[in-house]
């Protein structure tokens, strides 16, 4: 699939900067600088060189030389990076240079391919590459740190080790099965492999799901109608998105904008004011569309109106709602003298059991610690039970750090812990050699995720994995 004695070169930085970078790694690598670049090359072993790019027979361009030697490099090639500070059309002249002598094109993801069957790095880090790279939030850019980091690698490696030592040990018996030496009974071999299922069910539970800090999060605020809801979305989002009015119903459409919060953004909508029962086809439509956007939203802020006296009917539409995570507001603080307002706030959290947040719209008051709720609550849906002074905590559960696993990960995980599973069942029914099977597949599947070389490797995943890359990565 991949070529690894040709040469590769790329643009690896954004085409519409004004610093271009030209990637180029393989065993040309060096000669092809020295007649590029001037000063000529003197040193092979790597550093940084300030000087010249010749761009054709008239134009040179200031440019600085990244020098890397094999085998202390990214791809663990010779790798060169040219750094230029010149227009697009400066650049595509020299790709052609570069191109017209004998380079190849990288395709997408290719110098981390290159990594990876290199031996750099294993496949979970291959993957993590990328993952920085198209980062858009804290939660994902941290999770990718992880996978490139190596941790999953390391503990996927521990439990490797013990299912082989466990292999070992019942393959040797079934070689000397008509001995008397015993080299583990069948009871010790359940527990240990009973062990080995407990740390991948450990490994699954206390893992982060990858996707699930990938999309942009919801947050869908809700209450009866006239409960200050569109007046919020407008403070929230600093402008005005929804239309305000004192009549109710006012809004009927579900309206959305984007919310910039300390570590993500987060989709932020409006929608229909929830009513027990729906007057006619109008509010019918609208209460589903509104019912329907809050049951897929991540959070749901609950407005009440603080300043109304009965407040019955918000009792009865936050019976409509089983949000996973809800912050309860009171709306309209303003419009409730300082004197009353600790009472009613009192008299409101003891009726719904639960603490509300007064804001105030008119001036502002107390919206950035709402923000700072809705951050707060997102990042305890993406990394786990809590957050430390307002950072996302280093994904920890129980003083270990959790690992971020993608789907293929978790995939390879939940068929390892079935295979043991049957392994146990084999081994109780006196069937070793099946349960030998067993065992393996469990071992390969664990070693799927990282791939090490001598396992072999699947075209097709290394196709599926490198094309979401971008070229020159």
């Amino acid at each position: 699939m991949y070529e690894l004695n040709d040469t590769i070169v790329a643009v690896s930085s954004l085409t519409s900067g004004v610093r271009a970078i030209v990637r180029i790694s393989g065993p040309a690598t060096i000669q092809i600088c020295k007649q590029i670049f001037i000063p000529s090359i003197t040193n092979e072993q790597g550093g940084l060189i300030d000087g010249n790019v010749i761009i054709d027979a008239e134009l040179k361009v200031d440019a600085v030389l990244y020098l890397f030697a094999a085998p202390r490099s990214y791809t663990s090639e010779d790798v060169a990076e040219i750094h230029i500070y010149a227009n697009r059309a400066v650049t595509e002249v020299l790709m052609e240079n570069l191109l017209g002598m004998d380079l190849r094109m990288a395709g997408p993801g290719e110098f981390t391919a290159r990594a990876y069957l290199n031996g750099k790095i294993d496949l979970a880090q291959a993957e993590a590459v990328n993952e920085v790279v198209v980062s858009s939030n804290t939660f994902q850019l941290a999770a990718a740190e992880k996978l490139l980091s190596g941790r999953l690698s390391e503990t996927t490696a521990k439990v490797l080790s013990a299912m082989m030592d466990c292999l070992s040990l019942i393959e040797a018996g079934l070689d000397f099965s008509g001995e008397e030496t015993e080299f583990i009974t069948r009871q010790q071999a359940v527990e240990r492999l009973m062990e080995i299922k407990g740390e991948l069910e450990q490994l699954l539970s206390g893992s982060i799901r990858y996707e699930s800090v990938v999309d942009l999060p919801a947050a869908g605020i809700a209450g009866a109608p006239n409960a200050g809801k569109s007046s919020l979305l407008n403070k929230l989002l600093g402008q005005e998105r929804s239309i305000v009015s004192d009549e109710r119903k006012t809004t009927r459409d579900v309206l959305t904008g984007l919310l910039t919060l300390a570590h993500c953004k987060c989709v932020l909508f409006d929608c229909a004011g929830l009513v027990p029962k729906p007057d006619g086809i109008l509010d019918e439509l609208a209460q589903q569309a509104a019912i329907e956007a809050l049951r897929n939203s991540s959070i749901v802020i609950f407005c009440v109106d603080i300043a109304k006296e009965d407040w019955s009917e918000d009792i009865a539409v936050r019976k409509l709602m089983q949000p996973e995570v809800l912050i309860p507001v009171a709306t309209k603080s303003d419009l409730v003298s300082e004197k009353i307002l600790a009472g009613r706030l009192a008299n409101l959290n003891k009726l719904f059991a639960t603490e509300f947040l007064a804001v105030f719209i008119k001036n502002g008051g107390r919206i950035e610690g709402l923000r700072q709720a809705i951050d707060r609550k997102i990042v305890e849906l993406a990394v786990g039970a809590s957050a430390v002074h307002g950072r996302p905590r280093r994904f920890s559960e129980g003083g270990q750090e959790a690992i971020a696993l993608t789907i293929r990960h978790r995939r390879a995980v939940t068929e390892a812990i079935e295979n043991i599973n049957e392994a146990i069942n084999e081994i109780e029914g006196g069937n070793d050699e099946v349960a030998a099977m067993m065992i393996r597949a469990a071992y390969q599947g664990i070693c799927d995720i990282q791939q090490p070389r001598h396992i072999g490797v699947n075209d097709e995943i290394l196709e599926r994995i490198f094309s979401r890359f971008c070229i020159g990565k």
